[in-house]
């Protein structure tokens, strides 16, 4: 008696399993999916280039600083076309 409960609440697992696994290849759960992760890529590339942002800024700030280009009358300006 018990190994024929064993074996029905094995088999009612493996049912709901396999209708879980199949439901999840539909297409409109396949393309929810892929737009929730791609949504999700897009905000990980927001924020990491807003910290390069950031820390460039800072970067720069500080060879400003370093280099003694914080004030006006350091900055050179370059007369040629290509920058040079």
């Amino acid at each position: 008696m018990i190994r024929r409960l064993f074996y029905f609440a094995l088999g009612a697992y493996a049912g709901v399993w396999a209708m879980r696994k199949l439901q999840a290849l539909k297409p409109d759960h396949i393309a929810r999916r892929t737009a929730g992760r791609a949504a999700g890529l897009l905000a990980e590339a927001r924020g990491f280039t807003g910290d390069v942002r950031r820390l460039s800024a800072a970067r720069e700030t500080e060879l400003h600083a370093r280099l003694g280009l914080d004030t006006v009358g350091h900055i050179h300006h370059h007369d040629e076309k290509d920058g040079r």
